[in-house]
């Protein structure tokens, strides 16, 4: 008989896996099972959803059940929760809720691609139909849903990170009131304090009020209760970060991470054979740091989905790592970071310095020349880059993609000045801004 691969989740991680292992192994029996009512979307296109750049809705869906089963054989069943993972009997325990029945399946590999949960404080009034949080799909259809009915003319997005950000300017292009309330000191935690400051700059710009080092007390009819006092809303939308969705292999009596993530080794099976996984609900490991770390991010899944994939279909393939490679724009400034903050290098036991320095996206002289702030990271004595952050206008934020390079490389600044980065007027000035800026972090890592 035919092995059987089964999948838990149906977005990034657990149908890439099954994907790659469909074009390895002809005979493989593969089911997918997913608790909502799509497979297969982009969660970071919501906010632009949201906004109305894109839809309608199903834009969002790469593929769906009928394609993965046309194409790759692939038995994706939808609205099929996974309740349970025995892996004794090598079974887990699933209900459908469409008919209302509960099963078992067996299974002889399985990938857990169950991703991350949406932060959600135990404060009063958190369950209100005003409180809305954006997932997935179904999330983005009851928020859009809601603030149709609503007309949220005054939102509050609560949490300074990537998504609050994109969801601010999605309300923003809906012509509402936007207050951005954050915990933190500042917005995007990624950022050493000093590049935060010019999102906040940006923010500030478009017309978004910023609360950092606010505390949320709790929710009701038309308000939010911070320290401070109420802010009205009649739409709050949480973007407060994710955990991992590690629960069933808790359960199951898989070894857990960071923050609660899936440990995996570099094929990116679990601590017991035969069981895999991929995605938000896994760990990685940092190429500089060295640690391991849980990363949310659908490249990281696709990714990691990749490489259990291949192995389970009989192949090799190993993930290396992350760096952690980002961005995001809030209306017309990019923001975008990769490996360690000066904070995180700190934290981390590095002695680093780093070099900041001011530019445009293009020849100064060029039309359309925006502003763009690079800050490099570089550990002191070897010269080693550590990271990267840029805040700018368009053009800025895939300029990240150097600096993730080069830390993948494992490159020194020294050896990035020499760089030949190609040039031209309408793209940069001669000498781009992210070797400008590592130029600068040179020179402090051989400052006595």
């Amino acid at each position: 008989m035919a092995e059987r691969l089964v999948v838990i989740g149906g977005d990034a991680g657990g149908m890439t896996a099954a994907t790659n292992a469909r074009r390895l192994c002809a005979d493989l029996e593969i089911v997918a099972f997913e608790k909502g009512t799509r497979v297969s979307f982009s969660a970071c296109g919501i906010p632009y959803l949201v906004s109305g750049e894109v839809e309608p809705l199903d834009a969002l869906v790469s593929r769906t059940q009928r394609e993965f089963r046309d194409a790759d054989r692939i038995d994706v069943r939808i609205q099929h929760e996974v309740l349970a993972i025995d892996a004794d009997r090598r079974q887990v325990e699933v209900r459908d809720h469409g008919h209302g029945r509960t099963f078992r399946i067996g299974f002889d590999h399985l990938v857990i691609g169950t991703g991350a949960r949406p932060t959600r404080p135990d404060l009063p009034g958190i369950d209100s139909e005003a409180v809305l949080g954006v997932q997935n799909l179904d999330d983005a259809a009851a928020l859009l849903a809601y603030a149709e009915q609503s007309r949220c003319q005054q939102v509050v997005v609560v949490g300074g990170g990537y998504i609050g950000l994109e969801m601010a300017e999605a309300f923003v292009m809906w012509g509402a009131k936007v207050t951005l309330v954050d915990a933190s000191p500042h917005v995007m935690r990624t950022l050493d304090p000093d590049m935060a400051a010019l999102v906040a700059a940006a923010l500030d710009r478009h017309s978004i009020e910023v609360r950092s080092g606010l505390a949320i007390t709790g929710f009701e009819p038309g308000a939010v209760h911070t320290a401070d006092g109420p802010i009205p809303a009649d739409l709050v939308v949480l973007g407060m970060g994710v955990t991992p969705n590690s629960q069933l292999a808790e359960a199951a009596g898989l070894e857990l991470g960071q923050r609660g993530a899936i440990r995996v080794d570099r094929r990116q099976e679990t601590s017991v054979e035969g069981i895999w996984a991929a995605g938000d609900c896994a760990e990685s490991f940092h190429l500089v740091s060295g640690r391991h770390v849980h990363v949310a991010l659908g490249t990281v899944a696709n990714r990691q989905g990749r490489v259990a994939g291949i192995n389970i279909g009989g192949g090799y393939a190993t993930f290396p790592g992350v760096v952690g490679s980002a961005m995001t724009k809030v209306c017309s400034t990019e923001v975008a970071r990769t490996g360690l903050t000066e904070t995180e290098a700190a934290r981390d036991g590095f002695r680093a310095v780093a070099g900041r320095i001011e530019s445009t996206t293009r020849a100064g002289y060029y039309p359309g020349a925006a502003p763009i702030a690079v800050k490099v990271v570089a550990e002191k004595g070897t010269g080693r880059l550590l990271g990267g952050q840029i805040v700018g206008g368009e053009g800025s934020a895939k300029r990240i993609d150097v600096l993730a390079t080069a830390l993948t490389a494992g490159m020194t600044v020294d050896e990035m000045i020499n760089l030949d980065l190609a040039y031209a007027p309408p793209y940069s000035p001669v000498w781009d801004p992210v070797v400008t800026a590592a130029r600068v972090a040179a020179r402090a890592v051989d400052a006595r």
